[in-house]
Formats: C-alpha cells, structure tokens, sequence
C-alpha cells in the first residue's frame, strides 16, 4: 500500500470507530456493516494485485464514509438528511437518497478503470458498462435488503429498509444510482473531449462491426462441437 492509500484506510478506520461507537440502533448497524466487513478486506487484499487509481479510492472511501454515517443513525435518521429535506422541500429524510446518488456518482469510474483496464473496453462501452453495472449492483442490493429484512427483527429490518413509508423508494433509489453514474461518467466524457483529441474517433470505432466477425449463439456451439468431436 502507498502512504496515500494507508491515509484513507485510516480516514475511514476513524470514520467507522466514530460510527461503531452507540449507534441509534444496534441491530441495524449491524446489518449495514456486514457489507464493510466483506468488501473491505476484499478491496484491500485485492491492491496487492491489482492497484487502482488514487482517484478511484479515495472515491471508494469517501462512499464508504458515507456508508458507515448511515448506518450509525439509519439512514432514514440521519440529521443532515433533514436538512436536506428542509432544502429540497422534500416530505421524508434525503440522506438515504443522497447516498443512493453517491453510489453511482463516486464508484462508476472505479468501475470504468476496471473495465478499461480488466476487460479492455474501449469508446463508448467504457462509459455505457460502468453504468450498467452500477444498476446491477443497485438492483442486487435491494434485493439483499428485502431478503434480509423478511428474516430478523421488524424493527431492525424497517430501520434496514429506511423505506419511510414510500412503496416506490427501491425504484428511486435505483433511478438515482443510475444519475449518479451518468452524470459521472458525463464529466469523465467530457474531460476526454476537450483533452483526447482522438475522442470522437474512439466512439466510432467502438460502435463499428469489425470484417470477418461471425455469429455466436448456435454458429459457435456447432464449432465447440466440432472441435470437441475431433479431439475426442
């Protein structure tokens, strides 16, 4: 680890230590953490192989801080989301909403820097699948809310959920996450544009159908076969 990295672990430690310590309810703190005692030392022991961007991390650890203050009010208690409520003349607490667009916003471009990098996506897909993935991930984590709160405590599943009473909030978090990511990947376009002067022409050779480009679906299992077939 870099002396920056080692710097935001330990912004967050603190941030985390601070969350940990009385949280409103502990039974929903816990729920909220089991996700920061997974990826956490999945994305510290991840570095030793494959080191992100100082960019890409600190964007991580300020969602991840984001994350953890949530969990240490729940998130439909957090009084800065009240705030915002009263700014946006919103009718329920916003901080759930506000880290739902963060989601998106701050992790799309970890996300881009895998795929370009990982999966050597180039043009248009580097910015589109960072989206896409942001919207699984979103989808995936509702969907885990729903499992998990069906299976402990009404109250600490409630507090998990942070619903407020509104049927469509799983929607719109969602809708919100995937702002978040357009917008992110919006501004990441437009720092290409002005300053890659080959911009355009990467966009429309991503889109382009290269020559000799053939069918998959059942064109390429009759070649598995075949192939399997003289093999054996």
């Amino acid at each position: 680890m870099t002396r920056y990295q080692k710097f935001l672990l330990l912004a967050f430690a603190v941030v985390w230590a601070w969350a940990a310590i009385n949280p409103k309810y502990p039974h929903d703190w816990l729920l909220e953490n089991y996700l920061v005692f997974i990826f956490v030392p999945i994305i510290i022991l991840v570095s030793r192989y494959f080191r992100l961007s100082n960019l890409s991390y600190t964007l991580i650890t300020i969602f991840m801080s984001l994350h953890v203050i949530g969990s240490h009010y729940t998130y439909a208690e957090v009084p800065f989301g009240d705030d915002l409520q009263q700014w946006l003349g919103a009718s329920r607490n916003m901080y759930d909403r506000l880290v739902h667009f963060s989601f998106g916003l701050l992790l799309a471009y970890p996300f881009r820097e895998m795929f370009l990098r990982i999966a050597k996506t180039e043009g248009v897909w580097g910015y589109w699948l960072p989206i896409e993935l942001v919207l699984a991930f979103s989808a995936a984590y509702e969907i885990i809310e729903w499992l998990v709160a069906a299976r402990v405590d009404p109250a600490a599943g409630l507090a998990f959920l942070g619903t407020q009473g509104d049927i469509w909030d799983a929607q719109k978090d969602m809708l919100l996450a995937a702002a978040g990511a357009t917008l992110s990947m919006g501004i990441v376009a437009l720092v290409h544009w002005r300053y890659n002067p080959g911009f355009a022409c990467e966009l429309r050779e991503s889109l382009s159908i290269k020559g000799g480009e053939v069918p998959l679906g059942e064109v390429k299992l009759r070649e598995m076969l075949r192939n399997w077939r003289r093999k054996s």
